[in-house]
């Protein structure tokens, strides 16, 4: 009896890292991940590509294996096309680059498709768009279009054109065809290439679909949208080379249940990251929300206790955020320590440095804070503003209502001084607050018209303040 062949078998890739590892086990041993190594068949070889990733149509006079000066490369200013969302423009650094590739990510339903969608119409007014849609229908897509009114769904010779197709070589040939200026592709973890059999998907498949994608924009200077699907840790799915392939990495953040959502930049090649742009979901799609203060910050009619007003920063604009503390009796041997948008291990040190340099020990309550609105604050300016928002509430003492505070607390009881502290004091004065506690270092020497501000340099001194 003849012996079967047996099947051959490809190399295994972790779906986490897209590290390959000569066999199958449980956890990758070079990320730690569980149950995320997959058997993918072996990509065949491919002809081997000159010059740099970016190669385009702008580097055409350069020889790529010449050793150049870098005084001898001139360089060229980027000129960026307005996307039609101002709050979009602002993240991306001031526009559409040409031959730029974003990968935008966040949860089901967060809104990316009504986002792009939004974008896509906006900017069909002045550039030819394609739109491809890899999950929905054209007919999907054109009723979500006419619900959110958008200009051209109902109209004739509109620029902005739909393709139902998940083959990335068809789309490319479509597109060499069609020749728009913007590509936006919903999403990445749909599209197949026909030099692979593994499924849509697949660490293979994203990689090898997205480097198609990537050097075609590259070659022919089109802006290319990327829509990736999120795990439930909600990091972006597929191997994490897809975010070092690409050009700008947007997150699309937001409760399920509330109506704001938030969408940050946290790789930007052709600007500044972690901008912030913040959108209001309505029956009409996403608006724009111009001044974030003012949903972030709830006026209340009288001082309540535990609630105090935060001076953060996003990126270039500043921002007044509601941080709230509640402080009760805990019944528990470990009170617990809950931090909602802010840091949780943060916290645990700034009540140490409460009880050694205020001499308010903690050690028997429970404590929660949490920044209103739903937005995450991350930098160490709210150390001040959680510590008195804590203290507040622990005194059953309200802090006035026109107060404004931010600061960095250190170990020793020191208040340190944050970056941008003069555009801080300006944003709250411009939001009708009459009084700020800042570290010394920040006030700046002719004041603030219409601000009464308290320098302090230490905890201590901030806590008598109040």
């Amino acid at each position: 009896m003849a012996q079967r062949p047996k099947k051959p078998r490809g190399p295994y890739v972790c779906n986490a890292c897209g590290a390959a590892q000569p066999k199958w086990s449980g956890q990758c041993p070079d990320c730690g991940a569980w149950n995320s190594i997959d058997e993918v068949p072996a990509a065949p070889l491919t002809p081997g590509r000159g010059g740099w990733a970016g190669a385009g149509q702008g580097a055409a006079a350069l020889n790529p294996s010449e050793v150049l000066s870098l005084a001898e490369v001139a360089p060229e200013q980027q000129t960026r096309a307005p996307s039609g969302i101002a709050e979009l423009d602002r993240v991306l650094g001031g526009g559409l680059v040409p031959g730029s590739v974003v990968l935008i990510g966040g949860d089901p339903g967060i809104g990316k498709s009504t986002l792009l969608l939004q974008a896509a119409a906006a900017v069909a007014e002045r550039l030819p768009v394609l739109y491809v849609t890899g999950e929905e229908s054209p007919q999907q897509v054109s009723l979500r279009a006419h619900r959110l009114g958008l200009a051209g769904a109902a109209g004739q010779g509109s620029a902005l054109r739909l393709l139902a197709e998940t083959g990335v070589e068809q789309i490319l040939a479509t597109v060499a065809a069609v020749r728009p200026r913007v590509l936006i592709v919903d999403s990445i973890q749909t599209l197949s290439t026909d030099l692979l059999t593994s499924a849509p998907g697949s660490v293979s498949q994203v990689r090898e679909t997205a480097a198609q994608l990537v050097r075609f924009a590259k070659l022919t200077d089109t802006t290319v949208f990327l829509v990736g699907h999120v795990t439930k840790e909600g990091a972006l799915a597929g191997p994490r080379v897809l975010e070092h392939m690409v050009d700008t990495v947007l997150y699309f953040e937001g409760e399920p249940d509330g109506t704001h959502r938030l969408i940050r930049a946290v790789k930007n090649r052709f600007g500044a990251v972690n901008e912030l742009g913040v959108f209001l979901m309505t029956d009409k799609g996403l608006r724009e929300v111009r001044n974030p203060s003012a949903i972030f910050l709830s006026r209340h009619d009288r001082p309540v206790p535990g609630s105090v007003v935060l001076v953060t920063r996003e990126g270039t604009r500043p921002m007044l955020v509601e941080v709230q503390a509640l402080v009760d009796q805990s019944p528990l041997a470990n009170p617990r320590r809950v931090a909602v948008g802010l840091e949780q291990n943060r916290l645990a040190m700034l009540l140490a440095v409460l009880h050694r340099h205020g001499g308010i020990a903690m050690f028997d309550q429970d404590v929660f804070v949490n920044a209103v609105g739903g937005v995450r604050v991350t930098e160490t300016a709210a150390d001040l503003a959680l510590v008195l928002a804590v203290l507040s509430s622990y005194r059953d003492r309200p802090l006035p209502i026109e107060l404004a505070v931010f600061g960095e607390i250190g170990l020793s009881g020191e208040i340190r001084p944050v970056p941008n502290g003069p555009d801080r004091l300006r944003e709250a004065a411009k939001h009708g607050l009459r009084q700020a506690i800042a570290p010394k270092a920040n006030v700046p020497k002719g004041g603030i018209e219409g601000l009464s501000i308290r320098p302090v340099l230490s905890l201590a001194e901030a806590i008598e303040a109040v």
